[in-house]
């Protein structure tokens, strides 16, 4: 048994032996390394030939070039100059919100398009001048119905307008109407037009667009009773916060009714600015 094992264990180890006794260590030189060099630095150059090509290949598809107005373009058109589905999308969304394309920088400013395909697309954009007025209310051939007196711009009246009259304001979609008359609700009316800023989507750029299309004559606020409003009438107002309007019934509850606006100076969480943008929408 002791023979037997003895060869089993010579059996077993004889491999790893024989390894430690014929290994040599691989010598790495440059002449070895060279080939391999070789090897990668042409497979970089085929790599680089392929994608060339196929950045040929897409240029060349790109699409087809020919005169067009942006205005209105079908999608279709849109893919056909070059564009992806996506992009066409995105500039048809534009529009359906009320954007509109008056010069060629406007179409530059789409985020949609990239400076690469702006300047391959600008010599072929041809937008026409707008006229003044309007062709349905004089004719060349005809009288003017209104003679000597020029036609007034539309002037819509932002707090009685319903969201058909708002988009008769140029510069005012669907979109811009629907958020505008949801602001008002919840504001209870528009006291000033510069009050249109703190809508949504409407900046400085597109409120001087739109300043000498819209008018504040009926004002007929919903004032909120402070006397006797619940945090639930509160929190759709947009000028207060939550904490500010748990401010507002604490010192109530604590101290007794409000008697004028100057009380309000006493709570330390409203300043001076909020006071006056909300004093409009208060009842004593």
């Amino acid at each position: 048994m002791m023979v037997f094992i003895v060869i089993l264990v010579i059996v077993y180890a004889s491999p790893y032996v024989y390894e430690k006794l014929t290994f040599e260590p691989v010598k790495i030189t440059i002449e070895t390394l060279k080939p391999k060099i070789v090897e990668i630095e042409s497979f970089k150059q085929e790599s680089s030939y392929g994608d060339q090509n196929l950045n040929e290949a897409e240029e060349v598809n790109k699409g087809i070039l020919f005169n067009f107005n942006p205005n209105n373009l079908p999608l279709e058109d849109w893919v056909k100059l070059g564009l992806s589905d996506k992009q066409a999308r995105s500039i048809k969304n534009y529009e359906a919100k009320g954007g509109k394309f008056r010069t060629v920088a406007d179409v530059k400013k789409m985020y949609a398009i990239s400076n690469k395909q702006f300047l391959k697309l600008e010599p072929y954009i041809q937008i026409p001048q707008e006229n003044k007025f309007s062709s349905s209310f004089s004719e060349p051939s005809k009288p003017n119905v209104f003679p000597s007196k020029e036609l007034s711009k539309v002037v819509i009246d932002i707090n009685t307008a319903d969201s058909v009259l708002l988009t008769s304001i140029k510069g005012i979609g669907p979109a811009f109407a629907a958020r505008i008359i949801k602001y008002r609700t919840r504001l209870g009316g528009f006291h000033s037009k510069e009050q249109l800023k703190e809508v949504y989507g409407i900046d400085s750029t597109k409120y001087d667009q739109i300043t000498n299309q819209t008018k504040v004559e009926s004002i007929a606020l919903n004032q909120i009773k402070i006397n006797e409003c619940t945090f639930d009438e509160l929190k759709l107002f947009p000028y207060l916060s939550y904490k500010q309007m748990n401010a507002l019934i604490a010192y109530r509850k604590q101290h007794g009714v409000y008697k004028s606006i100057d009380d309000l100076n006493k709570i330390a969480i409203l300043n001076p600015e909020i006071i006056q943008k909300i004093k409009p929408y208060l009842s004593f």
